[in-house]
């Protein structure tokens, strides 16, 4: 008991000549951490990053595997744009002149390799021996009726082109532009493209008002991520004047709210100066750092703030007094809530989103940075500032029970029952938190009110799908692509794929071999399968290949050694988890099916992401299990109490298990972004236990108070400032949860639900066990006579 005492009395010493300190010599503190802010504010350089890349780290297998099978074939992205005539029909000489000019036009994009439209379509013939190799509709505006009507015949005749290139009614066509981006500065390159799209398409439906046009792909689906990011950005001025006024409604202070702003804006500076000086670029998830600090920061000013006024308006404290007492008060709690906070924020680092490293590594730094001016500029400004409160007249005794002295009351009379109550209810939510599951499709980061969402929606439901998955498959030996029994296999392959109730379309080399063997044979449907004599399948591969125009070659379907070929499975919008079943379905019937050297894996972006959800919860788990262990610790160590540090494990997971039960019941589907919540509202959820624990310790090692007592005074002293910053809290989140990045908007979300049950938690569960568990002492007085402790503590 003596080393507590004397640790408690080391603590309470150093807080009260620090803030002695801070008050003496405000000027120069307030000069000092303005000097700071400005010094790390002048490196900020931010550079956004809105290549879907970035969600990946450089050691992701599936990326990986992904850039293996980019090497072998050309490095490509894409964008598809999908044109709707007014009338529903592809086919009239109107609209296949549009569509010619369009594509024409296409070719001007920046970066582009090729462009597939169902014009320029590669349609093979042959007259005697030769092989005739033509765009489907070249010169549309020459054609006649009947010629139009031939066209139309193959094109939806055509395997190539159905369910890929144009809808089986002929009423929705595509063209899609492979761009090759030098990968050099992605911030330049992607916007640049993006720029010259969505010129063409404008002067395209200023030519062709009859024409419905939307655009989707991989360039779109960058500039998306980027564009978010940007929009996340601006939210950071909406939450600042919402912080701005609920400070100013919570504590009745001008001066107070103008503290505040001066923490919250010093700490975004310097985080803005961290992420220059890291070189980090911003993302999606990473770009809302400054909505993050600026909720969080606020929380340690209030303690502090709330404090010094209560002494004020209550106890009759001068201003400096009140300061003094207040951060003597608060130091510790406010010390031990943003270690935590940084400990929650940096266990970040543990997952496999390095986006979210950088989220949580900025924030974390801001939150240092939040703390150290919450005890400098902050009690200097206070210091400085003319702060005047209106001190509280007499009241009466009934008047004095104030709504948290009631609250105290009401939990102090029945504990037991509010402990069983609570249980119940926080098991039956635990138990629906379970039914949650994963599912990260990327189409789904975005809500509908981004146009790449909508037009992708669009082209989903009236084209084809945007999800695939590729295979690479191998023959084992240079040219074994013509391999007879080889094209046998891949044609087998081909056929069980289509046969798949979630594939929408399946692009092989097998279809090609077919389609040029038929037509080496007098357009014979008899001869439409793979050649059956490899030096015949070698030279027709040849014969074609030299037919082909620049730009439309295979070599986005075959290696240069020809010793592999690309597979491309377009596939419906299924989930996360049906798209990796779907995956290993497709890998088990290579094995089961083929020579050996056909065996291999599906990759592709929507692959990646499909498992990004899952590699990064079995990564957090890690990392939040040492969280757990470390704050724990940290409570053990600043309440200097082992019972009592352990008994803050409830209130401060509980909450989590709470807000994914309530998640079970409104969306049942986890994404990346919420992956991270349990240690980043692990570190924010401690703040409320570790005021009120710290508040009720108190009462009962300084003013020898018995637990019911201690409850009531811990309600009293620091209820109010509970719920100031929690409403602060809950509004920052409500803000970011209105992003239409869905990473962003589902995680502040079941923030907002985390928060409020915390704070319901710690109103009603902690109090409850704190008096079950305390050692009993000797009651003062009964329960219902108790009276408002604020007096006690001058």
């Amino acid at each position: 008991m003596n080393a507590l005492k004397k640790a408690s009395n080391v603590t309470n010493t150093f807080a009260k000549k620090w803030a002695e300190f801070v008050i003496k010599f405000k000027w120069p503190v307030l000069i000092t951490t303005l000097i700071l802010a400005l010094g790390l504010g002048s490196q900020g350089n931010m550079e956004f990053d809105g290549d879907y890349h970035v969600f990946f780290s450089e050691s992701n297998p599936e990326l990986e595997a992904f850039d293996a099978l980019q090497e072998k074939y050309t490095k490509d992205d894409n964008i598809v744009i999908v044109l709707s005539p007014s009338n529903g029909d592809i086919f009239t000489k109107e609209n296949l002149i549009a569509i010619e000019e369009l594509t024409a036009e296409a070719w001007n994009t920046p970066y582009s390799s090729r462009v597939d439209a169902v014009t320029n379509f590669q349609h093979t013939s042959a007259q005697g021996d030769d092989l005739y190799v033509d765009d489907l509709s070249y010169e549309s505006a020459s054609k006649t009726d009947a010629e139009i009507k031939i066209i139309k015949e193959k094109a939806l005749k055509e395997p190539l082109l159905v369910n890929r290139i144009l809808n089986e009614k002929g009423s929705v066509t595509a063209i899609n532009v492979t761009v090759r981006l030098p990968g050099e500065d992605s911030a330049k390159e992607i916007p640049e493209v993006t720029a010259f799209i969505r010129g063409a398409i404008s002067d395209f439906q200023e030519k062709h008002p009859n024409f419905q046009v939307h655009s989707s792909g991989l360039v779109p689906l960058n500039t998306a991520f980027f564009e978010s990011s940007m929009r996340d950005m601006m939210l950071t001025m909406i939450m600042l004047i919402i912080v701005i006024i609920t400070t100013l409604i919570l504590t009745r202070n001008f001066f107070s709210t103008l503290a505040t702003l001066v923490v919250v804006l010093f700490s975004i500076m310097s985080a803005i100066g961290f992420v220059g000086i890291m070189g980090i670029k911003l993302t999606p998830p990473s770009s809302v750092f400054p909505t993050m600090i600026l909720t969080l920061a606020v929380a340690d000013s209030i303690h502090i703030l709330i404090t010094m006024l209560q002494k004020m308006r209550k106890d009759g404290y001068t201003k400096k007094e009140a300061l003094a007492e207040s951060m003597r008060l608060n130091f510790m709690p406010v010390f031990i809530t943003s270690l935590t906070t940084v400990i929650g924020f940096l266990t970040m680092n543990f997952g496999d989103v390095p986006p979210f490293w950088d989220l949580g590594n900025i924030t974390a730094f801001g939150m240092t940075m939040a703390f150290i001016f919450s005890t400098t500029a902050l009690p200097a400004l206070m210091a400085i500032l003319p702060v005047k409160v209106k001190e509280k007249k007499e009241t009466t005794e009934t008047e004095k029970l104030g709504w948290y002295t009631n609250l105290g009351l009401f939990v102090a009379k029945q504990p037991v029952k509010l402990t069983l109550i609570s249980i119940a209810i926080i098991s039956g939510l635990t138990y629906l938190a379970t039914k949650n599951q994963f599912n990260d499709e990327f189409i789904n980061y975005f809500d509908e009110t981004v146009q790449f969402r909508s037009d992708t929606d669009y082209i989903s439901n009236n084209l084809t799908g945007i999800y695939n998955v590729e295979f690479s498959v191998g023959s084992g030996e240079s040219g074994g692509i013509n391999n007879p029994q080889y094209l046998k296999k891949l044609n087998e392959f081909e056929d069980w794929l289509d046969e798949q109730p979630e594939v929408v379309h399946v692009n092989a080399f097998s279809e090609v071999a077919r389609r040029v063997n038929r037509s080496m044979h007098g357009d014979n449907e008899a001869y439409y399968n793979v050649p059956s004599n490899r030096e015949e399948a070698a030279q027709y591969l040849l014969l074609y290949e030299l037919s082909l125009p620049f730009g439309l070659d295979l070599n986005n379907q075959i290696n240069v050694d020809k010793s592999e070929t690309r597979v491309t499975v377009t596939i419906e919008n299924i989930s996360s988890a049906e798209m990796i079943a779907f995956s290993k379905r497709a890998e088990n019937w290579l094995k089961n099916n083929t020579p050996e050297p056909m065996h291999t894996i599906g990759v592709s972006p929507t692959l990646m992401f499909s498992k990004l959800g899952f590699r990064q919860a079995d990564s957090m788990f890690k990392g939040n299990i040492i969280a757990l262990i470390l704050i724990s610790l940290v409570l053990m160590f600043a309440l200097r109490n082992f019972k009592l540090g352990l008994l803050s494990i409830i209130p401060n997971v509980t909450p989590v298990l709470v807000g994914f039960g309530f998640w079970a019941m409104y969306k049942a589907q986890i994404n990346t972004g919420m992956v991270i919540v349990f240690g980043m509202t692990l570190g924010i959820i401690v703040d409320d236990t570790v005021h009120f624990m710290s508040k009720f310790l108190r009462a009962r090692r300084e003013l020898g108070y018995d637990s019911k007592q201690a409850v009531i005074y811990a309600f009293e002293t620091v209820g109010k400032a509970l719920v100031t910053t929690t409403i602060v809290l809950l509004a920052g989140f409500a803000v970011l949860s209105t992003s239409s990045f869905a990473l962003n908007s589902y995680m502040a979300r079941i923030t907002v639900i985390i928060i409020l049950a915390a704070l319901i938690i710690d109103f009603i569960l902690l109090p409850s066990l704190l008096i079950l568990v305390s050692k009993k002492s000797e009651t003062k007085a009964p329960v219902q006579e108790l009276k408002p402790q604020v007096q006690l503590d001058k």
